[in-house]
């Protein structure tokens, strides 16, 4: 995993955090899928996912495991870059079952698998309270530090977001880098992000977790010193503003934070311009949201024979995705893919992909896909949820989806309808209930509200089309000056064809 979270050396570690979208941009990855056996098996069917070719370049360079993991220096980041990460995961539970927390470890190992490292052992501990200074106990620590040592893991994350200062008391205790769950998120979008929006999302999320945490390494962070200096080697040509290496990064960063909100208020048009023209042609939209690797893409697929990428990984998808589809009578949706969600989602993260979250809220239902057999489906429920109520989309019709129905046993099935009685069961995998899916939403989407007897003239095909394309059209006859046509359309588009209006009953 990449390092994106603090300056452990002299070298502008900044500097590189600041380039990581060129260096994302040009195609070299260091991510591998490895085994990934904290997920699911691969639910997709190759058939409907396309040639996946985005999947074949993220693998296209996998790093090198087997390479001695010994670690004296934890600013030796630059080194680490180049292979396979060791990881040992630790996480304190305050509250709820063993089960909780269990599912909770499991859920930061496929984090960490995602990433690009091997998974060596977990530690969890029961508290009242993380420690404010180490996180663990006193006694846990040492045992942590031991375990490392022994396992020659070059690497802990913790199941939670640290805070800097019992970050660096951790690395000062087990002698290794220390990172977070946030940090892992961040990392994994990191890798992922390929459209332009969605390397600025990230890059703003990246620095506005980076510069609360920034740290400073004595006397060779300072540029010019202030005032009267003392001390062998400073004096003349040293007096200045004082301003050390730690406040011009937090300067830079703020520059950089700056430029990447401006380019992000610039691309809104684009994107606010193509949501206004579905609107404008009365196209209504479903959103496809739901917890990560849940198979939202695979049903996306499976519906519209999209292509997009599919990948037994936690947070493939970044970029929104949209498709047409229409129902059985005839009428025109869009279907939008959306970014994962994940129990913690970072508060940076919601807040960068703020514009991705949208297409969400400017939906008209929305189909929340479920991992059926995950050991814990009703907090995948209620986290996204959550998030669905951050952007203001608490009120638009939902539609859950279980999917993975072919890897759920009867019994599951039962408790899984207690827990959402009207949810659809789904496998995109053998395409087991996408009818259902089609269908009830189908029965959801809004409904041509005003009829219209119109005359068209032969010239105006176009008009015809649009009928067909964004109403019902109910009735066709040809008359000698034109098309006598009565369709039901949507409100937002009757004006167009007032014009064209015709009074009493149609007759040829």
């Amino acid at each position: 995993m990449t390092e994106t979270t603090e300056p452990h050396d002299d070298d502008d570690v900044v500097a590189r955090v600041l380039a990581s979208a060129e260096s994302r941009a040009s195609g070299y990855s260091l991510f591998t899928s490895g085994s990934a056996q904290a997920l699911q098996a691969d639910s997709a069917d190759g058939g409907h996912d396309g040639e996946q070719l985005e999947r074949a370049d993220r693998n296209a360079l996998r790093r090198v495991p087997g390479l001695s993991t010994e670690l004296e220096d934890v600013t030796e980041v630059e080194y680490r870059q180049l292979r396979l990460e060791n990881v040992i995961l630790i996480g304190v539970y305050t509250q709820g079952t063993i089960n909780d927390a269990e599912n909770s470890m499991r859920e930061l190992a496929a984090l960490a698998e995602t990433a690009g490292a091997t998974v060596l052992d977990g530690l969890m501990q029961r508290r009242a309270k993380p420690d404010a200074s180490t996180y663990f106990g006193k006694g846990k620590v040492q045992e942590l530090a031991s375990v490392v040592q022994a396992m020659g893991a070059d690497t802990v994350i913790a199941d939670t977001e640290l805070a800097p200062s019992q970050r660096r008391a951790l690395e000062d205790a087990v002698k290794v880098k220390v990172i977070d769950r946030t940090a892992v998120i961040l990392d994994i979008f990191s890798q992922h992000a390929k459209s332009r929006e969605g390397k600025a999302q990230v890059e703003l999320a990246q620095l506005q977790y980076l510069l609360p945490r920034l740290r400073g390494w004595g006397d060779s962070m300072s540029r010019q010193a202030g005032g009267q200096v003392g001390g062998a080697g400073a004096g003349m040509g040293s007096r200045g503003p004082g301003e050390t290496k730690i406040e011009l990064d937090r300067r830079r960063i703020h520059t950089r934070m700056s430029k990447l909100r401006k380019q992000m208020v610039e691309m809104k048009p684009a994107r606010e311009a193509k949501r206004a023209n579905r609107k404008r042609n009365a196209v209504p939209s479903v959103a496809i949201v739901g917890y990560t690797n849940a198979g939202k893409s695979s049903i996306l697929n499976r519906i519209t024979n999209a292509g997009v990428l599919v990948e037994n990984a936690l947070f493939a998808t970044l970029d929104a995705t949209v498709r047409k589809s229409t129902t059985d009578d005839g009428r025109l949706y869009t279907l939008t893919d959306t970014v994962g969600f994940v129990r913690n989602l970072p508060h940076q993260l919601v807040e960068a992909f703020r514009s991705t979250l949208e297409e969400v809220a400017d939906s008209d239902i929305i189909v929340h896909v479920v991992d059926g057999s995950h050991p814990d489906p009703a907090s995948q429920l209620s986290t996204v949820r959550e998030v669905i109520g951050e952007v203001g989309a608490r009120e638009i019709p939902e539609l859950v989806v279980f999917n993975k129905s072919d890897l759920i046993s009867d019994d599951d099935r039962l408790l899984l309808r207690g827990l959402e009685p009207r949810a659809v069961f789904v496998s995109a995998r053998s395409g087991e209930g996408i009818d259902e899916i089609l269908a009830a939403v189908a029965e959801l989407l809004p409904r041509p509200q005003v009829q219209l007897d119109l005359l068209v003239p032969y010239d105006r095909g176009d008009l015809i089309s649009s009928l067909h394309e964004h109403g019902q059209v109910l009735s066709t006859e040809y008359a000698e000056n034109g098309t006598l046509v009565k369709a039901l359309v949507m409100p937002d588009i009757a004006a167009q064809f007032s014009a064209y209006k015709i009074t009493g009953s149609i007759t040829a």
